[in-house]
């Protein structure tokens, strides 16, 4: 992992960031890059996933057996955090008013999330909904 985390810094460099830094959970699978830039930061959500694949045909290149998660500037972190804010929220609406809760259209990772935080509630179930670019997430109270 050390020789990867030199080309991932390279990589990075070359890409003309030098001051970046690199900070690799092995444990947790995940890659955070922090990046200082005002352009970065406005294209992250579009920057993440090639720069995600990039880095895993780095690391496999150097034999880790496993894709590592790529959060830049902490921009998957706090999108996490809001996705399970948003499916809480939710959850409390369905079980208050005991009707079904959609919720707006998300990648499968994000939906993922919500199934996660939603099994929790014994009283409530998930379905994906939707094809494509508009599938979504429907939290409903058993009840209904």
């Amino acid at each position: 992992m050390e020789n990867s985390s030199e080309k991932i810094k390279t990589l990075i460099n070359l890409m003309g960031f030098p001051e970046a830094e690199v900070l690799i959970d092995k444990e947790h699978r995940r890659i955070s890059l922090l990046i200082e830039d005002e352009l970065v930061n406005k294209k992250i959500p579009w920057l993440l996933p090639p720069l995600e694949l990039l880095i895993n045909l780095i690391i496999k290149k150097e034999g880790e057996p496993f894709n590592f998660s790529l959060d830049l500037n902490y921009y998957r972190k706090e999108r996490e955090r809001l996705i399970v804010e948003l499916a809480r929220a939710a959850a409390h609406k369905a079980m208050l008013t005991k009707q079904s809760v959609e919720l707006p259209p998300m990648n499968a990772y994000e939906r993922r999330l919500v199934h996660l935080e939603i099994a929790t509630h014994p009283s409530l179930k998930t379905e994906s909904l939707g094809q494509g670019k508009e599938r979504h997430v429907v939290i409903k109270h058993l009840e209904e």
